[in-house]
């Protein structure tokens, strides 16, 4: 019983970061002024893993990671900020 509900107590967690990284980039995308498409979201989804992994589910803390990394960021995602101004 109790590794079942450690399974799936895991699943959750992954679901909840995953869903957290979703709402992450559609924040940052209203925020920024612009419209987050699909492909926009998939461009910085890796980064944010990556780079800022221990911030989410904290979205400022989240863009505010990215920022400080933007030598580090992917080619797609750097573009992504460049075209949001940020």
């Amino acid at each position: 019983m109790k590794a079942r509900f450690l399974r799936f107590a895991g699943v959750k967690s992954r679901a909840c970061g995953a869903s957290t990284v979703g709402l992450f980039l559609a924040l940052f995308a209203s925020t920024a002024h612009a419209q987050g498409t699909a492909e926009q979201r998939r461009a910085c989804t890796p980064d944010v893993y990556r780079l800022c992994a221990g911030e989410i589910p904290n979205v400022r803390a989240i863009t505010a990671c990215l920022r400080r990394n933007r030598s580090s960021l992917s080619e797609a995602c750097r573009v992504v900020f460049d075209q949001a101004g940020g």
